[in-house]
């Protein structure tokens, strides 16, 4: 059966890529993706068994599109992967993959793992989801703020750490402050929070705020943003929510 992998290649950086996914790339004849994780794949990987791949990209909002290229090159009987940054299950490929498969019942979809930028972040601020997290993206392309605003309400009352994805853009530029004002609700103002930008990538940086000072950060689309929970502390300048162990 022709096959299309949906691999997730972290957050950029090639130490971060799983074994399974290396192995999956080095062996696909065909690269599909978004431009810039693409790009990301021609930097870091260099061997032999890059030089010969075709490389097709598309851009943003061409995502339906980019499924049906792949697996138009698997019935040519091509081994084809689907790139995504972070995971391919977690705002990734996978599932529109899985999806438009119906069309399509002579290939199969194998997903392919990868770090997402929930675990790679949290290991730049320390460790802030030792505990039950939640993970929101803002971004109100495909979700309704209002959905949007609800989920952030339930994942505060319920004490939940939260991991932000999509804090911000050009045309969103006031969403993680209307988030916090959200979450100021339900959680402390001196609640613990953190940013991490560029997460595995050149000029990775992170800080810690209050949920307060949060609420006046500017943030980008290449920022990953967490909250903490009721117990969650700052350490020696790291981001530690308790798992509870000491009281055991």
């Amino acid at each position: 059966m022709n096959r299309v992998y949906a691999v997730g290649i972290g957050p950029g950086r090639i130490g971060q890529v799983t074994g399974e996914a290396k192995e999956v790339l080095s062996f696909c004849e065909v690269i599909i993706g978004y431009t810039v994780y693409v790009d990301l794949v021609k930097k870091e990987f260099k061997g032999k068994e890059f030089q010969n791949k075709e490389y097709i990209t598309t851009p943003m909002k061409q995502e339906v599109l980019r499924c049906r290229m792949a697996f138009e090159q698997a019935e040519k009987g091509k081994s084809v992967a689907m790139v995504c940054s972070g995971d391919a299950g977690v705002y990734g490929m996978a599932g529109l993959l899985l999806e438009v498969a119906e069309e399509y019942p002579g290939t199969e979809v194998v997903v392919v793992p990868g770090i997402t930028a929930a675990l790679s972040g949290a290991a730049v601020l320390g460790a802030p989801l030792i505990h039950d997290f939640a993970v929101v993206s803002l971004s109100d392309l495909l979700t309704p703020w209002e959905k949007i605003e609800k989920r952030l309400e339930a994942a505060a009352r319920a004490d939940f750490c939260i991991c932000l994805y999509n804090p911000s853009s050009r045309k969103r530029s006031d969403y993680l402050r209307r988030a916090c004002e959200i979450l100021l609700k339900e959680k402390r103002p001196e609640t613990v929070c953190g940013t991490v930008r560029n997460i595995g990538r050149e000029g990775e940086s992170y800080s810690l705020y209050t949920l307060e000072q949060l609420r006046d950060v500017e943030t980008d689309m290449f920022t990953t943003v967490f909250i903490g929970n009721s117990q969650t502390k700052n350490v020696n300048g790291r981001m530690v929510t308790p798992r509870g162990y000491g009281n055991e």
